[in-house]
């Protein structure tokens, strides 16, 4: 149990008060075992039960490490890389499933064991099997296991024989000359684990997709006016739409390769040239972000940019398949493993189609079932940019953004959009010079008026209202019901219980008025965490009030994430993506939210925004004024 006091609010009485509580309160528990019922949360069953689906997968990877360090049967350890991955990319928290008597081995990967030791770790905090597995190595080999190029044996040696347990202490005994001395380690073998290290540590420092792609393009707009580019693209985590990124790879094909190379390292975006050669460079840009290009030939490049695009347990799982089939895969092509012949490939689709699959999309290969659909032709048609009608979620001048309507809605126009929603702050977000209800009927009218002499865009009425910290709307049912969308969003009290902040939303979701929840986490990438929230409970309320959940399309946010809007998705919530724009510039964010809705499997159909404007409005039952 924690008290929270201060001596300047309660005087010096009052604290030794509470203090004697505290110790009385923690006598009584040790007692009667109340830490174990969920009224204290320290450890066990409680602090079991909230551990995340990424907390859960770890503890399977960190096991398939140690039976690595082990030399276990490797069919043993794939089984925990793959659980670990299965949990991880899961939509729906297992300690969800586990309280709702839902069986663990419904998820594809999760076999009888591991469901149990996964129930384990869940209700209990602590799995046993980990514990002692762990027991059985030097404290810290698992750090060591995850810097690339240092396998088990490594890892042990560096472990046991000089102490080292962390990334920081290696790298100190490497410059002091400690890991050249130890056996069989030669300086070159230090210096490539230093690199690595290195490069890990840009890795870790991760930025999200909005920073990088605009740089990204940038390179890319570059590169292609040198004579001779026939390709170039960006690959791996980039081109998955994976929405933080650690470093960049980029692909391409040219009549003279070097002459791309050379004009790559040129580049005033270019701070630190790390490698060059005729065909690769690595390069390091503004920001510190690694970008690596390498060049082949025509027609290998489809073979190229499948293998750097991922994702890696995808690659593992093709090449596991191609070996089956007698194909050995490699970024040069597929080779017969029986006549040794390689055949190039120009283009993805080839690739794919010669190992008997249908074309997987980038943001798919994330070895989440998407090799099995595609070898029974089920692969969707996922929604694309240029599916999108409209806008749903854009601010002006009138609250905290920068243009006015009619630039706005002419701005969207220009991108050949059918409509434009509206949606201020509302009045409780001060800060946000939020819309009290005069302002909003007069933007109201103002909107009608500009939609009399407007043609080719719509412009919605609508509001962003705040939940307040209770689950009622800023504003009242009187001039809701006026508009033609309204969202609802929390942008307070983020620090409340998940019991509470579930409530909170979900008297939103059962308020008539509401159509839409945006961005229901609150995250802010790399700066803010998600509150604490229910969503499945929240997905199921919405598809028992037939109301739409947001995909924020804004990059800091990209709110709903993947695995959540395919759980959406997965019970029949109607999603849309709102870019949440403060400017006309804003609205090109729309292409973030596509990727992510195309990372959760969405074709057209699941999204709102890719209907014409006469069934967006039936769906909202209104009708254009």
């Amino acid at each position: 149990m924690a008290l929270v006091y201060h001596k300047r609010l309660f005087g010096q009485s009052v604290q030794n008060d509470l203090e004697q509580l505290v110790k009385r309160w923690e006598a009584l528990s040790a007692v009667t075992g109340l830490e174990n019922k969920g009224i204290i949360n320290k450890e066990g069953e409680e602090a079991g039960k909230g551990m995340k689906n990424s907390e859960v997968a770890k503890v399977f990877q960190d096991i398939a490490d140690l039976l690595e360090l082990k030399g276990e049967n490797v069919f043993k350890i794939r089984a925990y890389q793959k659980a670990a991955r299965a949990i991880e990319h899961h939509p729906r928290e297992l300690k969800v499933m586990i309280d709702e008597g839902e069986d663990l081995q419904s998820i594809p990967g999760i076999g009888e064991a591991i469901a149990k030791k996964a129930t384990e770790l869940i209700t209990t905090g602590k799995l046993g099997y980990y514990e002692s597995l762990k027991a059985e190595f030097p404290q810290g080999v698992t750090n060591l296991l995850a810097i690339p190029g240092i396998g088990p044996k490594t890892a042990n040696k560096l472990s046991s024989e000089l102490g080292i347990s962390s990334a920081d202490e290696l790298e100190r005994a490497i410059n002091e000359g400690r890991v050249a001395q130890l056996l069989r380690l030669g300086e070159k073998t230090a210096d490539n684990i230093l690199h690595q290290i290195q490069a890990l540590r840009r890795k870790d420092q991760r930025i999200p997709i909005g920073e990088a792609l605009p740089i990204v393009e940038e390179i890319l707009g570059a590169l292609r006016s040198v004579p001779g580019v026939r390709n170039l693209t960006p690959a791996g985590s980039l081109r998955r739409f994976r929405e933080t990124l650690g470093d960049i790879d980029l692909m391409g094909t040219a009549d003279n390769p070097k002459e791309v190379i050379d004009a790559f390292v040129a580049l005033p975006h270019v701070g630190q040239v790390l490698a060059q050669g005729s065909t690769k460079a690595s390069v390091i840009v503004s920001g510190g972000l690694q970008v690596d290009l390498r060049m082949v030939e025509h027609d290998s490049f489809g073979s190229l940019l499948q293998y750097f695009t991922g994702s890696k347990q995808h690659n593992i799982s093709l090449r596991e398949r191609g070996r089956k089939q007698g194909l050995k895969l490699s970024e040069y092509g597929i080779t017969v493993v029986a006549t040794d012949k390689l055949e190039k490939f120009s283009t993805e689709e080839e690739f794919y189609h010669r190992l008997g699959l249908q074309y997987i999309p980038p943001e798919l290969r994330e070895a989440q079932g998407e090799i099995k659909k595609a070898e029974q032709g089920a692969i969707p048609k996922l929604v694309e940019l240029s599916d999108i009608k409209g806008n749903l979620h854009a601010h002006t001048e009138w609250s905290d953004g920068h243009d006015s309507i009619e630039e706005l809605a002419l701005a969207a126009k220009d991108m050949g959009y059918q409509y434009i929603a509206i949606t201020e702050h509302s009045v409780g977000r001060a800060i946000a010079h939020g819309l009290d209800v005069e302002r909003l009927r007069k933007q109201v009218a103002e909107i009608k008026a500009l939609n009399e002499r407007l043609t080719g865009i719509h412009v919605l009425t609508g509001i962003e209202v705040d939940i307040r910290a209770d689950g009622s709307l800023d504003l009242p049912h009187g001039i809701l019901s006026e508009l033609d969308m309204v969202i609802a969003a929390v942008h307070s009290a983020m620090n409340q219980s998940e019991e509470k902040m579930t409530r909170r939303v979900i008297n939103a979701i059962e308020n008539p008025d509401v159509d839409m929840i945006a961005h229901p986490t609150c995250r802010l990438i790399g700066e803010r965490e998600p509150v604490a929230i229910d969503l499945e409970a929240i997905f199921r309320a919405a598809a028992k009030y037939n109301k739409i959940m947001e995909i924020n399309a804004m990059p800091d946010r990209l709110d709903l994430k993947d695995i959540h809007a395919f759980r959406a998705r997965d019970v029949g919530v109607k999603l849309a993506i709102g870019t949440d724009a403060h400017s006309i510039a804003h609205l090109g964010f729309m292409r973030f939210g596509v990727g992510v809705a195309r990372r959760a499997w969405c074709e057209p159909q699941h999204i709102l925004n890719t209907l014409p404007l006469a069934e967006l409005l039936a769906v909202l039952n209104r009708t254009a004024g």
